[in-house]
């Protein structure tokens, strides 16, 4: 029950450039539970010179999630074999935050960063979600995109993602609300919807080219990638 409980956890950490979870794209390499509720995570990335950023703020929100379980009593997360592990996991040892963690290099804020990458994925689930219903219905002008409203969206996963990630930038999920909006909630006149949707589809187009090949990189660099978990000095996989 351990396992599914600290992998549940980190379910929702995720990769900000590529919108999905860490546990997914195989970044959790072990985790050690310790008989007392002692818990230390590594985590390691397809490349060692991924950005510092992406790479601080998936280490920092991978140990606010633990932390914030109630049997842990003492949580260590590190990042491994990263051109800036040793830095990046001294400063989350000692709460120092961003800033604090890489002073005058911090140029930008890690929260602008994360809602520039939120909205990105936003922007991406739109996508999906339209160029299904479009698919569906192959006599249905593009320019309609722009009058579908969230109750004409089926039942399925990729609405369940369109909602999820519309409430991470802050937009509403009522029934009659406009499927494809700008990041403030803003529809499209039905002449400029094409090009936002094509535009729309670059992003996604994206997003998914980089998790493709962040994956082929990760495999490549350890070909062995596993996920351990040790229970009190055993191998669990159950």
């Amino acid at each position: 029950m351990l396992r599914e409980a600290i992998l549940r956890a980190l379910d929702v950490v995720i990769d900000p450039e590529l919108d999905e979870p860490i546990t997914d794209l195989g970044f959790v390499h072990t985790v050690d539970v310790s008989p007392d509720g002692d818990l230390e995570v590594h985590l390691r990335l397809p490349t060692s010179f991924c950005a510092p950023n992406f790479a601080y703020l998936m280490v920092s929100d991978a140990k606010d999630v633990l932390v914030a379980l109630d049997w842990t009593r003492r949580v260590t997360v590190e990042l491994d074999d990263h051109h800036d592990s040793e830095i990046i996991n001294a400063g989350l040892a000692a709460d120092a935050g961003y800033r604090g963690t890489f002073g005058v290099e911090a140029e930008d804020d890690l929260e602008e960063l994360r809602v520039t990458f939120q909205r990105k994925a936003h922007t991406a689930a739109m996508e999906r979600c339209l160029t299904e219903l479009l698919r569906a219905d192959p006599e249905r002008p593009v320019a309609d995109a722009g009058t579908v409203v969230i109750r004409d969206l089926p039942d399925v996963d990729t609405t369940a993602s369109l909602l999820r990630r519309r409430a991470s930038i802050g937009l509403t999920c009522a029934p009659d609300d406009l499927v494809m909006v700008d990041h403030d909630g803003n529809g499209y006149a039905p002449d400029v919807v094409p090009l936002m949707l094509r535009r729309a589809r670059s992003t996604r187009i994206s997003i998914d080219g980089n998790a493709h090949f962040c994956r082929g990189l990760l495999k490549t660099r350890y070909p062995d990638t596993t996920q351990e978990l040790t229970l009190a000095g055993r191998n669990t996989h159950s």
